[in-house]
């Protein structure tokens, strides 16, 4: 009788995904004045970070860090709340590592590769056999371990993540020039005239800042980058670029590896840093079939679910009827005769009587008062909007007390409000 075959284990079951969750996200402008770019919320309940994590957990990978730093306490608060599910008997963990001076004569996390360098430690004693490095502020889902399988496969050295973009567009992006067989020959740091891919001229392929490495190779390779003077610690900046003339850098495209329902028709990645890119994908979640399917169960957003009442919609006369069209409306929100279109509120938002509130994305906890117009705009969490204010239909009006973008979008927080009080 011939020998039964056996399936390989995931190689994400060994392996540990290490998010960079530091960063403040500047061009958020104010809704990063309070919290890391990876804590705003996005998507009606979730944060932009619960994607990265999201996927590192339906990919099998049972062993994560978070590296914070900028104005974490809203980040970690959100982590322990939502995160906290791991059990170290099922050989689990979930780590949330601050910059606390760990290695002698550091402070600040100096760049992305010294936040991982101060915590080989850490790493070591999980012996995993291969680090998953993500960025935990874009909005993705993505199979981690197909990734894992082409580093193990061509016995890369590095191999890193990246999306195929309009070749023009990749200027603001790292570009990665490979060969025929995707192997990586030159990076290219926001390029005047970024390198086209083979057979495509008018592709290239932009870093998503993710990179996996053999443990043993990566925790090498910050040593020898910590000893050398002069760099600045990134994996962006010195790692990646040293690894491409001397070792072997390896491009996996997302297009292999991102995950999509039957509902969407395209690979979804979007980096929203900047407060129009923000409004956009959140506003894009309104859509009849939106490009990013939140519904999907077979790969849930996990985060931290809040204990709300139901969605609450009342009055019902000409005028003052509690409604919403093309708009999601999270627990804990009360509509009190107010009318939403294109709209996103997150939880326990409160809508007065005749308010009217289009192509708004609503943080949480926002009291709009009655009779208020408000027109493409993002308000912050907890904001006080007085009744009868008006947004979005005079710029010169706009531009004076709110945040308002090239694009016409304005973000209102509670001190715009208040400065506008006599």
């Amino acid at each position: 009788m011939p020998p039964r075959a056996t399936l390989s284990a995931p190689i994400a079951r060994t392996a540990m995904a290490y998010v960079l969750a530091g960063g403040r996200g500047t061009r958020l402008e104010e809704l990063t004045d309070r919290r890391a770019k990876p804590a705003v919320p996005f998507g009606g309940k979730s944060r932009i970070i619960d994607f990265a994590l999201s996927n590192a957990l339906n990919s099998g990978i049972r062993r994560i860090g978070v590296a914070t730093q900028y104005k974490a306490h809203s980040l970690i608060r959100h982590l322990q709340r939502g995160w906290n599910f791991f059990r170290p008997e099922r050989n689990e963990s979930f780590d949330i590592l601050p910059a606390s001076q760990r290695v002698p004569g550091a402070d600040w996390y100096a760049g992305t590769a010294d936040a991982v360098y101060q915590n080989i430690d850490i790493i070591e004693d999980y012996a995993p056999e291969h680090i998953v490095v993500l960025a935990g502020d874009h909005v993705y889902k993505m199979d981690y371990e197909q990734m894992l399988q082409q580093h193990v496969d061509q016995r890369a050295d590095v191999t890193v993540g990246c999306i195929e973009v309009p070749r023009m567009e990749a200027t603001g992006f790292g570009v990665m020039h490979v060969d025929e067989s995707d192997r990586i020959i030159a990076f290219v740091e926001k390029p005047a005239d970024p390198p086209a891919m083979p057979g495509r001229p008018d592709i290239a392929l932009a870093s998503m800042g993710i990179y996996v490495f053999a443990t043993k190779f990566l925790v090498e390779q910050l040593h020898r980058d910590a000893a050398e003077p002069g760099s600045s610690r990134d994996f962006g900046k010195d790692i990646i670029p040293f690894l491409v003339t001397h070792g072997k850098a390896v491009a996996h495209r997302f297009s292999q590896s991102c995950v999509r329902s039957s509902a969407e028709s395209e690979a979804y990645w979007r980096d929203a840093g900047t407060v129009d890119a923000y409004w956009e994908a959140n506003i894009d979640l309104t859509d009849v079939v939106p490009a990013l399917d939140l519904f999907d169960r077979d790969w849930p957003i996990w985060t931290y679910a809040e204990i709300t009442p139901p969605a609450k919609f009342v009055h019902d006369v000409d005028g003052r009827r509690g409604s919403a069209i093309s708009s999601l409306v999270s627990g804990g929100c009360i509509v009190s005769g107010a009318s939403l279109r294109r709209t996103l509120l997150f939880t326990g938002v409160h809508a007065h009587s005749y308010a009217r509130i289009e192509n708004a994305v609503i943080l949480p906890d926002v009291d709009i008062g009655r009779g208020a117009r408000l027109t493409n705009v993002v308000v912050d969490k907890g904001v006080r909007i007085p009744p009868g204010l008006v947004v979005g239909e005079d710029p010169e009006i706009d531009v004076m007390r709110f945040r308002r973008t090239a694009k016409g979008i304005c973000l209102i927080t509670q001190p715009m409000i208040d400065r506008m009080k006599p």
